[in-house]
């Protein structure tokens, strides 16, 4: 049986390391060997040293940039403005570190505010209770609040002129081509099919055709969905789909 204290000095020396291969970088931070060779190649973030043989050896310090790009990424840069603001010598990791843990703070305040609320409302009515309507006006006011931190005002208004265009027929349609979409994704999901296959790659298209049908093609509200959706998993809006489905449907995207 191996020791404790034996694991514990392979992990440190995991961490130690002084440089990973791709491959291993890429086990390291979820992100796929495919999408660090693409990183490199519009020179968004290469590795600092190859080994004798031309294989790729990332350091310490472009751990440390790559830390910066997801924290960029998070923020909806696109891949342009990453490369852009990386590229800037006034460029401030300090406050894009801030920006994001603000954020974050924030998300956290209002989701725990939305829990303290639904355990009152689900403790009223558990017990048979009448829920005042002041509880449920401000439950509403918070539900929404959640959602209004991913979009402006502008972009609520145009995503619901843009969904009054289709009748209550084609809106059921279209929430049934999710629901029957989000099951082909799952399985092959289920059944370990890289996301970078054609099949995978097939249903990402399919998911950008209809999302760009509620968002006009409006990728800044594209942006703000995508991380709507990531960070509040189980929402009414998602038809089901689950964090690591949506974590595998945005790999497979990134190859399109």
């Amino acid at each position: 049986m191996v020791s404790a204290k034996l694991l514990a000095r392979n992990e440190e020396m995991r961490i130690n390391k002084k440089y990973w291969k791709v491959g291993e970088l890429a086990k390291l931070t979820g992100l796929t060997v495919r999408t660090l060779h693409h990183y490199d190649q519009i020179e968004l973030f290469s590795p600092s040293q190859y080994s004798h043989t031309g294989h790729r050896l990332y350091t310490k310090t472009d751990i440390v940039k790559l830390q910066q790009i997801m924290s960029l990424k998070q923020l909806g840069f696109s891949l342009e403005e990453m490369k852009e603001s990386m590229e800037n010598p006034n460029f401030n990791p300090i406050e894009v570190v801030k920006i994001q843990l603000e954020n974050v703070k924030e998300r956290i305040r209002l989701q725990e505010d939305l829990r303290n609320r639904l355990e009152g409302v689900y403790e009223l009515l558990h017990t048979q209770q009448e829920v005042k309507t002041e509880e449920l006006i401000k439950l509403i006011e918070v539900i929404n609040m959640s959602v209004e931190k991913y979009f402006t005002p502008e972009q609520l208004g145009e995503m619901k002129k843009q969904t009054e265009q289709f009748s209550s027929e084609e809106r059921k349609q279209v929430e049934n081509e999710w629901t029957e979409l989000i099951t082909k994704v799952h399985a092959e999901m289920k059944k370990n099919t890289p996301p970078e296959s054609p099949k995978a790659i097939q249903l990402a298209k399919r998911w950008n055709e209809l999302t760009n049908m509620v968002t006009g093609g409006n990728h800044a509200i594209v942006k703000a969905a995508e991380r709507f959706h990531a960070e509040n998993p189980g929402n009414s809006l998602q038809y089901g789909m689950d964090r690591e489905l949506y974590q595998y449907i945005k790999k497979a995207m990134s190859h399109i």
